[in-house]
């Protein structure tokens, strides 16, 4: 069981939005993973992914060439077991090189509260380290802070 769980109303999907956030931004597969079924599908990209294997390969590489990433999750909407989400993540390259990640996620999740279905659309942009402005976990200070347009 992964409260809050299905059927969700805006407060608790906003509470699991958080939640994903927060676990995302620790950076460890493992952790990661444990919001998901065992066998929860994911396309993420151009690429498919299925099961909590797969995703722990897949965020390992992810992280391994996303240096400094830091995310932040934002409820779309929701309905029933289903809730839409859009995000942006800030990372640098080997390079030093900059990039904002702009997204949208559609989620699925099983009655016990995990996530059994991810489908993400991400585009990367070039930002100036300057321009950042997306720096760790939230702090009490981010704590209403939105996610700009641009």
């Amino acid at each position: 069981m992964r409260p809050p769980l299905p059927p969700f109303d805006m407060e608790s999907a906003a509470i699991k939005v958080r939640a994903a956030e927060n676990a995302w931004n620790t950076r460890d597969p493992e952790i990661v993973a444990q919001a998901y079924t065992e066998d929860s599908v994911w396309r993420n990209r151009d690429e498919f992914i299925t099961g909590r294997a797969e995703i722990v390969e897949f965020l390992k590489r992810k992280w391994a060439t996303e240096n400094g990433y830091a995310l932040r999750k934002e409820l779309w909407g929701t309905r029933n077991n289903r809730m839409a989400v859009r995000f942006q993540y800030e990372w640098h390259d080997d390079s030093g090189q900059w990039w904002r990640s702009y997204g949208n996620e559609l989620w699925e999740f099983s009655p016990e509260g995990l996530m059994s279905r991810r489908e993400a659309s991400i585009n990367d942009t070039r930002i100036e380290e300057s321009e950042r402005r997306i720096f760790g976990p939230r702090s009490a200070e981010d704590e209403n802070w939105s996610l700009p347009l641009e």
